[in-house]
């Protein structure tokens, strides 16, 4: 009798929490002698296909089938063109965008990255940009930018000011160079490079870090008739004038 009351309630449940509760009223009954050990058994394995149908039929509120974030996919963004990246970046490394003794605990993508950063906060006193356009000028993906910027953080070499806002997309993160050689180097400037974002123009040299003015050589073929002429020709119209009343 008990088995059969059982099993036609257990046909009838459509929530979890009720099929805990009957599972636990089952083996109640078991302990108390109203179930043999065959009849505990089947009903044990009725609960287990009947919690499975459930557990099918469940949907999750607001998340579409099929889908385990209600927010979309990021896209994986790539190259176009990965060698001119690669020759970007090497570039861009290769520029001397920090001192030496900075530049050695970085890698040439991480460099490029740091390379990007100094030159918007040289143009305009802080970096805005976000880290999708610093990846993309640096010729980088944006983890290996995060991961650049956070390394330099970590060194003490600049700042990360987040600016979030709740409920709507958050703004770019303001990056300011905190280390003074590294601001000392930016202001002494560097031999400018081809600049990577526009039209390729050369632009005018600048004066080098640690180098000197270098004069061109006098390439003339001096012989000594002609210094003797040319100092002669020089000095005549100056004897003239003196003698003149």
């Amino acid at each position: 009798m008990f088995h059969a009351t059982m099993a036609a309630v257990i046909d009838g449940v459509r929530t979890l929490a009720q099929m805990d509760e009957l599972s636990r009223q089952v083996w109640q009954g078991h302990a108390a002698g109203a179930l043999s050990d065959e009849a505990a058994q089947a009903l044990a394995e009725q609960l287990h296909a009947r919690r499975s149908a459930i557990r099918q039929g469940i949907v999750p509120v607001g998340v579409p089938v099929g889908r385990a974030s209600l927010f979309p996919p990021r896209r994986h963004v790539t190259s176009p063109d990965k060698l001119a990246s690669r020759d970007r970046r090497r570039l861009l490394a290769c520029s001397g965008p920090m001192p030496p003794a900075l530049a050695a605990r970085f890698t040439t993508g991480q460099l490029a990255v740091l390379r990007i950063v100094a030159d918007e906060v040289t143009a305009k006193g802080v970096c805005g940009l976000c880290i999708d356009a610093i990846a993309a000028r640096a010729g980088v993906c944006r983890r290996l930018a995060q991961a650049a910027i956070r390394l330099a953080e970590g060194d003490g070499l600049l700042t990360i000011e987040e600016r979030r806002h709740e409920g709507r997309k958050n703004s770019p993160n303001l990056v300011r160079i905190l280390s003074r050689e590294w601001q000392a180097w930016m202001r002494r400037g560097r031999r400018k490079f081809v600049d990577l974002r526009g039209p390729a123009e050369a632009a005018s040299p600048v004066q080098g870090i640690g180098c000197r003015t270098i004069h061109p050589t006098d390439r003339r073929v001096l012989s000594p008739g002609k210094i003797e002429a040319r100092t002669t020709a020089a000095k005549l119209p100056e004897r003239q004038s003196r003698t003149r009343p």
